[in-house]
């Protein structure tokens, strides 16, 4: 079982940030303590997606952070990325493994079904988010899932646990309480003016 970089789990927004200061917010990020960083972009053409995700992949490195792609393997594959993030209509965690090797983190959306994400540590996913936890802006019509299902899945999982949706400074020490072994966040970092001082808050109130 792989371990997952230890601090804050964050992911990025085409929304939130602009094109001129991507890649530098994501670097803020990973210096001040984001573990993992997820490179949600999907408004670009596939030519502008390669560059920005490179530029990103080697500005998470710099500072230390694993850079993981959503929703996309061969991209992830193609400019060398840490790992991948499925959901529900992506690739199977078979064929992203394939991809991208035995070292890569591969990570899977599981909303609330715990028997999902048995299946997928079975099939060899290396941690497993559940959510939205609380409501969120980024996908207000989420279906909202309790934080029991964080001790309920302790119970028959090992892979990390990742909690995603509406997760702020101040109700993610009751989130990591209910269970969760990181919380990953998208507004909360990145609708600030200062990503490094979001990024911190979380990390002081763990």
């Amino acid at each position: 079982m792989k371990k997952l970089p230890s601090g804050l789990y964050v992911i990025t927004d085409e929304k939130l940030l602009r094109r001129k200061d991507f890649v530098r917010k994501v670097a803020e990020a990973a210096a001040a303590g984001a573990g993992v960083i997820q490179l949600r972009e999907k408004a670009s053409t596939l030519r502008d997606r390669l560059e920005l995700a490179r530029q990103a992949v080697r500005a998470a490195h710099a500072h230390g952070a694993k850079l993981v792609i959503n929703d996309d393997p061969e991209l992830a594959a193609a400019i060398g990325a840490d790992g991948v993030h499925i959901g529900r209509d992506d690739a199977s965690v078979e064929k992203a493994r394939a991809l991208l090797g035995r070292r890569a983190i591969i990570g899977v959306s599981c909303y609330g079904d715990i028997d999902l994400a048995v299946r997928m540590q079975r099939a060899g996913a290396d941690y497993v988010s559940f959510g939205a936890c609380f409501k969120s802006p980024t996908k207000p019509k989420e279906e909202l899932v309790p934080l029991s299902v964080f001790g309920a899945a302790r119970r028959r999982l090992k892979v990390p646990l990742v909690a995603i949706g509406g997760i702020t400074a101040a109700n993610a020490p009751a989130v990591y309480a209910a269970g969760a072994d990181l919380v990953s966040v998208v507004s909360s970092v990145f609708a600030r003016g200062r990503v490094a001082a979001a990024v911190k808050e979380f990390r002081r109130n763990k």
